[in-house]
């Protein structure tokens, strides 16, 4: 009998973001698997959890998801972290697969899902709370209020795209923005909406910033922005 493959996210730091759901279902896995672009990477979604419960060495299984920028590269590597994931799961045991922030969002466990549901194996995604929200409350700010829209990209097709949409949505929340601040802040600065914009940056982890946008600050990858109508 195959097992069964849970897709946990574990929020965007702090461990106390993580579910009661997502705890339990780490504790009860045979396996936890980590998503990691090379061998030697330290898992960080694995030190979240490991903030909330102990979770062995023996018992954690590296994935390896390289980010080349060779299309083809990249689907080969997917192929051969699927054929490790199904001999786990063919055996019959559990995996519990862990991802920073919601699993739904930008996750590198969609690609599994995907894969494995067509597969005909069982699978179950598990939310956890994303940064840009954990960010919001944090800055006191809603990200949506009434009958307002919003919108979320990422910036990492440059910055083309967040000047499509920019005047789109009264609120717009740009992941992984921290290489193109200072072109999303001269945006803003041409529509008078600079001081409408918040930077969340490593929420929950060493070196958090929530607050204004400071165009000459170097941000890390895991940096948001979230654009407001009115603050």
């Amino acid at each position: 009998m195959r097992g069964k493959i849970y897709g946990i996210g574990v929020g965007p730091g702090d461990p106390e973001y993580m579910t009661y759901k997502a705890v339990r279902l780490i504790q009860e896995a045979d396996v936890v698997a980590v998503p990691v672009k090379d061998e030697e990477e330290v898992s960080v979604a694995l030190n979240i959890a490991r903030g909330v419960t102990e979770i062995p060495d023996e018992k954690v299984v590296k994935v390896l998801f390289r980010m080349d920028p060779d299309k083809a590269k990249r689907e080969a590597c997917r192929r051969e972290a699927m054929e490790k994931v199904r001999a786990i799961l063919d055996q019959g045991k559990t995996i519990a697969m862990l991802a920073l922030g919601d699993i739904g969002i930008y996750s590198t466990y969609s690609y599994v899902h995907r894969m494995l549901r067509e597969d005909g194996y069982d699978v179950e995604m598990v939310s956890g709370i994303p940064s840009f929200c954990a960010g919001a409350s944090k800055a006191n700010i809603s990200i949506v209020e009434g009958n307002d829209g919003f919108a979320v990209i990422p910036s990492l097709k440059g910055i083309n795209q967040v000047e499509e949409i920019i005047d789109l949505f009264e609120n717009l929340v740009i992941m992984k923005v921290g290489n193109h601040v200072k072109d999303v802040y001269d945006l803003l600065k041409a529509r008078g909406r600079e001081d409408k914009a918040v930077i969340i940056s490593n929420v929950g982890m060493e070196g958090e910033y929530v607050g204004p946008i400071d165009p000459d600050r170097e941000y890390g990858y895991f940096t948001t922005m979230v654009i407001k109508g009115e603050l």
